[in-house]
């Protein structure tokens, strides 16, 4: 299909940056290429300014900022940069000449604008701002290394003149994902240099890491497509867990499903050098078990078991939803956890038992409608999300334009709606004139913002009655939703995940970034567990094993409130969804 990584046959530049979806093997691969590189007899600085890195478990060492030996490899430094840490820091600091000057409504405001993502990731950039313009760290290594890259959005961010102006702090048009910037002007020169060692070929290389399934590589595709339109050209593409050997049905279903994926994948993807990992049966924890991944296969014992042997299913969730009458149910995941496989699989179950259901998708593939159908008790309706965010970016931007800002600063306020709360604020107004439909029916809807964006949402209404930059008071659908979503007798938030490391831990950060939104989470749904697929193929077999582990820890967080839902290789249409009940 493609050429196995290996690094005998892959020419390397000094700075490597690498960037996948959450679960995809980005941290893993960093590791094992950083591992081999070091054994080789190079000289390798590993850093990580993921907040969710699982450095310290991958090589069973308490890491910190500070660079680290790790044991047994001796030409191997690992340091594990917190920008969640920065990014408070960054905020306190933003907001500590306010305390006692404007009104605590304000303060609060002020808060959960520099709470999001975009600000903890502007963190990041930072910090790894400071290590690749760092001239002894360059003189001193081979090879840095970075599990982490940022995205097109926020380079061209920084780029922008107003980013380090005191518009950001002055301007009209509500709250910026990216928080206030100016406070970092003193870093300018820092962040240009680092910008353009980034779009540097001959110093810098972009590892984009994927799985061979369509999610991770549109994905992969959007992030490439950003870097290169920022300079950042000297691309290359791991598809990584490519299942080699298929023998009995389930393996075989993997394998058609992966390579259907790969044989459609998006054409901005076509002229990237690419290179594959095999699916591998063990897990990548351990020196031995990081160097082995771009090398061999092997398989692990392990002798866990599971919790309890009671383990609840969709229907035991749906049971719940209904007997309690929920009126409102919001399906929560990463992207290609199954989340509209499943709010279609409860739709359909409700609507056969009797009640009025009203299904809502934001799919931009729209296919939705091919896997399910509507009847006399499904509606279903497809809120658009382009159109959606087309028209309110307009709308903030025709208000700039009234206001006669500079060229400069609408620029920035056009780069600043590219970010994923702007997204998601455009998305919620349209789902909340849906969810009014739920005096009379169950509506159902497959995806949700964050509990950021909630918060925003909350914290702009009670300041300055804005939706973010919007235009006017909040629409009354919106001030209705927000205290509906927080009434855990009418709302129900399912969360889906997969049976592993990543999925699980970022599906427990969504549930507490609900909780700091005041809405409550009470049902996990853990999807496509090959654990309970019954496979005889001894990759998967083996990993099925290491899904124990998770599927606990789920148990743990959720005091077994969570479904499990076996790998069915089929794409389920119709009644063929009540397969997963």
């Amino acid at each position: 299909m493609f050429e196995q990584f290996n690094l005998k046959n892959v020419i390397l530049t000094k700075y490597l940056f690498f960037t996948g979806k959450g679960g995809t093997g980005k941290t893993s691969t960093a590791c094992s290429i950083a591992v081999n590189l070091a054994e080789s007899g190079k000289k390798v600085y590993l850093v990580s300014t993921d907040p969710a890195s699982n450095l310290q478990d991958v090589f069973d060492t308490e890491l910190t900022n500070k660079a680290k030996n790790i044991e047994g490899i001796s030409n191997l430094v690992v340091s594990n940069l917190d920008p969640v840490n920065s990014a408070k820091e960054y905020r306190d600091s933003v907001i500590e000449p306010y305390i006692g000057v404007l009104p605590e409504s304000a303060i609060k405001n002020m808060e959960e604008q520099l709470s999001g993502s975009c600000t903890v990731e502007i963190a990041a950039f930072n910090e790894f701002s400071h290590i690749i313009t760092d001239k002894e760290i360059s003189k001193n290594y081979d090879y840095v290394i970075f599990d982490t890259a940022p995205t097109g959005h926020t380079l061209r961010m920084l780029a922008l003149p107003s980013a380090w102006s005191n518009f950001i702090d002055t301007n009209k048009f509500g709250a910026s994902c990216l928080g206030q910037l100016s406070g970092l002007g003193d870093q300018k020169e820092i962040y240009h240099e680092a910008v353009n060692t980034l779009k540097d070929k001959e110093k810098t290389t972009l590892i984009l890491i994927t799985r061979p399934e369509e999610t991770p590589l549109k994905e992969a595709s959007r992030s490439s497509m950003e870097l290169k339109n920022i300079g950042m050209n000297n691309q290359i593409l791991i598809i990584n867990g490519i299942i080699t050997e298929h023998e009995d049905s389930v393996s075989s279903s993997i394998f058609d499903k992966q390579y259907k994926s790969i044989q459609n994948m998006p054409d901005e993807l076509s002229d990237i050098t690419k290179y594959m990992i095999p699916l591998r049966g063990y897990n990548i924890i351990g020196i031995n078990n990081i160097r082995d991944l771009i090398n061999k296969d092997k398989f692990d014992e392990i002798n866990e078991e599971l919790h309890r042997a009671d383990i609840n299913s969709l229907k035991d969730v749906i049971d719940d939803i209904d007997l309690n009458e929920k009126k409102v149910v919001f399906t929560m995941g990463k992207g290609g956890v199954g989340k509209t496989t499943i709010a279609s699989a409860v739709a359909l179950e409700l609507s056969g038992r009797g009640k009025k259901v009203v299904l809502a998708t934001t799919d931009p593939a729209d296919h939705l409608k091919y896997v399910i159908s509507e009847n006399e008790n499904i509606e279903i309706i497809k809120i658009d999300e382009k159109k959606e965010l087309e028209e309110y970016k307009q709308e903030v931007i025709s208000k700039a334009i009234e206001n006669n800002i500079t060229n400069d600063d609408l620029e920035y306020i056009k780069e600043d709606l590219r970010s994923p709360c702007t997204q998601e604020i455009a998305v919620f107004k349209a789902f909340a004139k849906i969810v009014d439909k739920a005096e009379d029916k169950v509506v159902i809807i497959d995806t949700a913002p964050t509990g950021h964006t909630l918060l925003l949402l909350d914290t702009t209404q009670s300041y300055n009655k804005e939706i973010a930059r919007s235009q006017g008071d909040v629409p009354e659908e919106v001030i209705k939703l927000l205290p509906r979503l927080r009434n855990e007798k009418e709302t129900e938030v399912i969360i889906v995940t997969l049976p592993e490391a990543t999925p699980v831990l970022e599906s427990k950060r969504l549930m507490e970034d609900l909780k700091r939104a005041n809405i409550y989470t009470k049902w996990w749904v853990i999807n496509s567990s090959i654990y309970f697929s019954n496979t005889t193929n001894k990759t998967l077999k083996s990993r099925a094993m290491n899904e124990i582990k998770w599927i606990n820890k789920v148990d743990e967080i959720t005091n077994n409130k969570f479904a499990v839902i076996k790998w069915i290789g089929n794409d389920l249409r119709g009644n063929e969804l009540k397969a997963i009940l």
